[in-house]
């Protein structure tokens, strides 16, 4: 389903899919008019409920009792350079930085696997491993 991103004034974008709308937004120092949360503050909220949602279905599949989930996200750019892990020549490098906590009865192996499989959610996997930008051609140009 594609997504629709419409920017008229300022900083302010209109997301649209299918039913659905919310707006985007940058802080004031940075031109915004802070109305919304940020494009960044959104790919995190994104990939936060990926995880949470998918460890949810994994546990539901699997007769756990996973009564909630919490995921605490934070990123920071570094120049890639300075990063001590890496040693490739991407001019920036990000550090994701996370914490889950799971609610329910589970013991200390059913809690590894959440972890595990909150790694391998689909957003997880677009933000780690090659994506590839095309151009999308629209339908009525």
């Amino acid at each position: 389903m594609p997504v629709d991103i419409v920017l008229r004034d300022g900083k302010r974008t209109t997301v649209s899919v299918r039913q659905h709308e919310w707006h985007v937004d940058e802080p004031i120092a940075d031109g915004g008019t802070d109305s919304a949360p940020t494009p960044g503050e959104m790919m995190l909220g994104a990939l936060g409920s990926c995880m949470a949602i998918t460890c949810k279905m994994y546990a539901e599949r699997k007769g756990w009792d996973l009564r909630a989930v919490e995921v605490k996200l934070d990123y920071e750019r570094f120049k890639g350079a300075d990063y001590p892990a890496h040693d490739g020549d991407a001019l920036f490098v990000h550090e994701v930085r996370e914490a889950l906590v799971f609610h329910g009865d589970l013991d200390d192996k059913q809690l590894r696997r959440l972890y595990d499989i909150a790694g391998k959610c689909p957003i997880h996997r677009l933000l780690s491993f090659p994506t590839y930008f095309t151009e999308l051609v629209p339908e009525d140009s």
